[in-house]
């Protein structure tokens, strides 16, 4: 029966085939509007743009009927606070780096990345499938939120040096600006950790504040100027081999949301995470050349320091976890998985990627 007759059997005219047409939950979905606050200052496109491609992505998916709107960093609280606005009350999410807020627990580390942890790939991993996602989330129902995946920066860069860095013995005194749980470890080392919001990082290294700042990677890098007042660019960031970036929601808001908001809420994560990687993977290798160009001098850590900062990270996790349950809970769920990850990623991916690292030259 071809269609037409068919609206004409059964009685169906133009109105009724448009209220047909009309998806039965697009019309029972309730209109909500939520304000999303970042830890990212707006120069930052790649880390704020996440958040606002996230936002998009649940407007989009709900006909405009769930909003977001995005505040960066210092619009409605620092970007060191966005934990505490999400938990209070102040904004239904936050788009952040779980290590920021270690101070209140060092559990909070494993939300992006510990020293020495698994890649982006294997942090990725973990949090989705292999268990990561509930123990942390059981750990943060404490502070009254939920964790969505909602980005990564990939492996980042060790940072930006007034001068070389080639023994354990150059970092005696070194003030280095360098995010949670990793300060504590160049702590053992002899440096000086300080923590500062992104926007912070120049003016401090401009007015000799600091001595060595880490941020991201080339891209971002490049945005904050480090290279002009700090030449020596260092890596890999042994302390973040893979950090994810996470969207914390607050659980009774949470728990208020219909199921499908819920879903579209955590593939608009979803999405984003995979935009961030593609975005980072395009433009960090241009701002690698353009930063050598500009003058930036290369530098890879020595061994010598990588060893020492194993050997403190190793004893550090053990310290931490003989006194923290909530840390040794995570810690051990994290170890097991990217333990078995690395010896896949042995097999294959690293025979293939440094073969084809050293063909790329050519």
């Amino acid at each position: 029966m071809k269609r037409r007759d068919f609206i004409k059997v059964t009685g169906i005219g133009a109105a009724g085939a448009a209220t047909m047409a009309a998806p039965a939950i697009a019309q029972s979905m309730p209109e909500i509007k939520w304000r999303m606050t970042t830890s990212w200052p707006k120069s930052l496109d790649t880390l704020q743009g996440a958040a606002e491609q996230m936002a998009k992505a649940v407007a989009e998916a709900t006909d405009n009927k769930f909003q977001i709107q995005t505040f960066a960093a210092g619009e409605i609280v620092p970007g060191l606070q966005v934990l505490d606005a999400v938990q209070n009350g102040t904004v239904e999410l936050g788009h952040t780096a779980s290590y920021y807020y270690f101070g209140k627990d060092p559990t909070f580390t494993f939300g992006a990345c510990i020293p020495f942890g698994p890649d982006a790939r294997l942090n990725q991993a973990w949090y989705m499938l292999g268990g990561g996602r509930e123990v942390l989330n059981e750990f943060y129902k404490n502070y009254n939120v939920i964790s969505l995946l909602a980005g990564n920066t990939t492996c980042q860069m060790g940072g930006w040096f007034r001068k070389e860095i080639n023994t354990v013995e150059d970092l005696q005194g070194l003030k280095f600006r360098i995010a949670g749980f990793a300060g504590r470890v160049m702590q053992k080392l002899g440096c000086v950790p300080q923590q500062l919001a992104g926007g912070d990082i120049y003016p401090a290294l401009e007015k000799g504040t600091i001595d060595a700042a880490e941020w991201v990677g080339p891209y971002d890098d490049e945005k904050l100027g480090l290279y002009k007042v700090a030449p020596h660019y260092y890596y890999p960031g042994w302390w973040e081999g893979g950090p994810m970036l996470l969207v914390m929601v607050n659980l009774d808001k949470w728990n208020a949301l219909p199921k499908f908001y819920q879903s579209v809420l955590e593939q608009a994560g979803h999405f984003s995470n995979n935009w961030m990687m593609a975005k980072y993977d395009t433009v960090n290798p241009l701002a690698l050349k353009k930063l050598l160009a500009g003058g930036a001098k290369l530098h890879a850590f020595s061994p010598q320091i990588m060893e020492a900062s194993l050997k403190a990270t190793k004893e550090l996790n053990n310290e931490v976890a003989a006194t923290n349950a909530n840390f040794k809970k995570v810690y051990e769920s994290l170890m097991a998985f990217s333990s078995t990850g690395y010896q896949w990623f042995q097999v294959a991916e690293v025979g293939y990627d440094n073969f084809m690292a050293r063909h790329a030259q050519g």
